[in-house]
Order: structure tokens, then sequence, then C-alpha cells
């Protein structure tokens, strides 16, 4: 079974751009800048994600191989959801962000005004390389 989630050849920023909320338009532009100088990639369009990098896994119990951003986000009603392939459960740099939410891999930011842009790039910094190599 393929994924759902693929990257994709349509523009990202023609996608930001059609946004209305213009302050997630200027944090997703400003996240792009930071992303692509940490891990040195170029945005792509993976559905409604915006991702840095791939590589190649298997999910556990098969066979199938599958491609994957190593960092990513994509823009919500309010808010920005970013995609660390890492757990952050136990991930202290996660306490030092400021006001953010965090699911198991992805952190949910408001507007990055509300975030600690220093340790928000130590945390891309470290986990760029993706693989889930993080446990």
């Amino acid at each position: 079974m393929a994924l759902k989630t693929v990257e994709t050849k349509k523009s990202v920023f023609k996608y930001i751009d059609a946004f209305e909320d213009k302050s997630l338009v200027k944090d997703s532009k400003t996240l792009i800048c930071l992303i692509k100088n940490i891990t040195g990639k170029k945005p792509k369009l993976w559905g409604t994600i915006i991702g840095f990098g791939k590589y190649k896994y298997k999910r556990k119990g098969k066979k199938e191989e599958f491609e994957w951003f190593n960092v990513g986000f994509a823009l919500r009603k309010d808010k920005i959801t970013l995609y660390l392939t890492c757990y952050l459960e136990n991930e202290p740099l996660v306490e030092k962000l400021g006001k953010v939410k965090h699911g198991k891999g992805c952190l949910y930011i408001k507007k990055l005004s509300d975030v600690n842009m220093d340790v928000l790039v130590k945390l891309i910094t470290k986990y760029k390389d993706g693989e889930w190599s993080c446990h």
C-alpha cells in the first residue's frame, strides 16, 4: 500500500501565498529560509506538507520501502505543524522552545514570535537528517 503523502512538483510558494492568514504566510516563508539554511535542501511540496530532503524507510513488519522528508511543516487553519523525524517526548530542548505544543514527532506553533528561535534552530539542526534516529 503506497503512501498518500508523496513529493510533488507543485509550487511551494503558490501554495503558501494562497493562504488568507498573512501572518502564517510570513512565518512559513521565514521557516522555509531557516530550514533551507540548516538542511541545505530546497523545499518541496509533499501533498500539503512542505518537506526538505528525503530518505527511504520501511514500516515495522512491512517489506515495502517508502520515501519521506527529513524535516517538514504544514500550514493549518490557525497554526503551523512542524514535523521532525524523532520522538519529542523526552527531548529537553522542547521545554525551552516557548509557547508551543507537541506530539510524538511534531510541534504545533501558533506564531513564530512565541518561539525561541535559537532553540528551534538547535532542534532542527539536531534532527535534520531524519530517519527516526533519535529514539
